[in-house]
C-alpha cells in the first residue's frame, strides 16, 4: 500500500506544481529591466527604491533592478551604451550629449523636474559674491556632474569668462570636502546634493552662497527619464510599464516621505534620516511641485522652453543647434495624465 500512496502523493503534488503556484511563476517570469538613478542613494531618489519594495512596478509588468548612478553626465553614456535600459539624470547633460551624439539614438520619454536646480556654490564668507567673481577661481567637481557639464552655459548667460575657471576634478563624494576644506573655492552640482552634503559635513544653509543657473537666465528643465530610441521601439509596453511605475512611485513618495526615508535606509543602513528628509523635501519643493505641474500634471511639457534649453547648451560649447525637441523627447510612453497629477490618486 505504500507505494500506491507515494504515487498518489507524487500526482497531487505535481498538480499543485502546476495549478496554484503558477501565479508565482508568472510573478518571477516579468521581464527585467535594469535602471539606473543619477547618483548615489539619497533623499530625491528614494522614491524608486520605495516603488520597487512597495511591487509599483511589478503590479505595473516589470521587474526592476535600480541601481546607483555616478552623476547625471555619466547616464547617457551609460545608457547609449547598452549598460542600463532605462535611467533617471538631469536633463541638461542629456542634451549636451543629444548635441554631440547626435546618432546615438538617446531619448527622453519622461521630465519629472519641472525646475532646474543646477548650481555653484561657495562660502557665504568668501569673496565670490556674483558669478563673474568666479573668474580666476577653482570649482571643484567630477567630470561627470551634472553642474560642471552646463558651467558653460551658465558662464555664457551670467558674463563668466569660463577660460579663466580652474577645474579640480574629484570623485563624487569629495566634492563638498573640498570646499569644506578651503581646498576649492567652490563646487558646482545640484542643490539637492551639494547643499545638504556641505551641512552634514558643518557648513549650515547660512554659510553657503548658492549661485542657481535658473536664476541667470537659464530656463531649464530638471530630472527627467531616459532611454534610447531603439529600446524604446522594441519594448514599448515596457517602457509604458517603467514609466507607470515610476510616476505612481514619485507621487506616493511626495506624500509619504517618511516611507521613502525608509526604503532608503533599508538599501543604505548608514543613511542620515534628517539629512535625507531634508534633501527629499528640497528636491520636492524646489524641482518637482511648481506652479505648471501643479496645474497640468508631472511632465507636460513646453517644446519651446525645451528648445531654449537646446540651443543654450548648444551656443556654450559651439555646436551647431540642429537638434530639435521632437528629436530627443516624446511623450508617446506617458500614463494617462490622471496618473501624473500630484493631486491624483495612487
Amino acid at each position: 500500500m505504500t507505494p500506491a500512496i507515494t504515487r498518489r502523493a507524487a500526482v497531487l503534488t505535481g498538480a499543485a506544481l502546476l495549478g496554484t503556484p503558477a501565479i508565482l511563476r508568472a510573478q518571477t517570469a516579468l521581464p527585467r529591466v535594469k535602471y539606473q538613478v543619477d547618483w548615489a542613494f539619497q533623499g530625491p531618489n528614494a522614491y524608486m527604491l520605495l516603488g520597487r519594495d512597495k511591487g509599483f512596478f511589478r503590479d505595473a509588468g516589470v521587474d526592476i533592478t535600480v541601481d546607483r548612478g555616478f552623476g547625471s553626465g555619466r547616464v547617457p553614456v551609460d545608457v547609449a551604451g547598452g549598460a542600463y535600459e532605462m535611467a533617471q539624470a538631469d536633463i541638461n547633460p542629456v542634451i549636451k550629449f543629444v548635441a554631440q551624439n547626435p546618432n546615438a539614438g538617446l531619448l527622453v520619454i519622461g521630465i519629472f523636474g519641472d525646475r532646474s536646480l543646477l548650481c555653484t556654490t561657495v562660502r557665504a564668507d568668501s569673496a565670490i559674491r556674483v558669478p563673474k567673481d568666479l573668474e580666476g577661481k577653482t570649482l571643484a567637481a567630477p567630470e561627470s556632474d551634472a553642474g560642471r557639464q552646463i558651467f558653460p552655459a551658465f558662464a555664457v548667460a551670467a558674463g563668466i569668462d569660463a577660460s579663466k575657471i580652474n577645474w579640480l576634478t574629484v570623485q563624487p563624494e569629495l566634492r563638498e570636502t573640498m570646499l569644506v576644506q578651503r581646498r576649492a573655492d567652490g563646487i558646482t552640482g545640484a542643490a539637492t546634493s551639494t547643499a545638504l552634503s556641505l551641512k552634514a559635513l558643518g557648513m549650515d544653509l547660512p554659510a553657503q552662497r548658492i549661485m542657481y543657473y535658473r536664476d541667470y537666465g537659464l530656463d531649464l528643465y530638471g530630472s527627467c527619464y531616459v532611454t534610447t530610441k531603439a529600446y524604446a521601439q522594441r519594448n514599448p509596453d515596457l517602457v509604458r510599464a517603467v514609466l507607470r511605475g515610476a510616476f505612481r512611485s514619485l507621487i506616493y513618495a511626495q506624500r509619504n516621505p517618511a516611507e521613502a526615508i525608509a526604503a532608503l535606509r533599508a538599501t543604505e543602513p548608514l543613511t542620515d534620516v534628517a539629512i535625507e528628509t531634508e534633501r527629499q523635501a528640497v528636491s520636492i519643493d524646489e524641482m518637482i511641485r511648481s506652479e505648471n505641474v501643479l496645474r497640468n500634471g508631472l511632465s507636460v511639457v513646453d517644446p519651446a522652453r525645451l528648445g531654449r534649453g537646446l540651443a543654450a547648451v548648444a551656443q556654450a560649447y559651439g555646436l551647431p543647434n540642429t537638434v530639435k525637441p521632437e528629436d530627443m523627447y516624446t511623450d508617446a510612453y506617458l500614463p494617462p495624465i490622471s496618473e501624473r497629477m500630484l493631486s491624483g490618486g495612487i
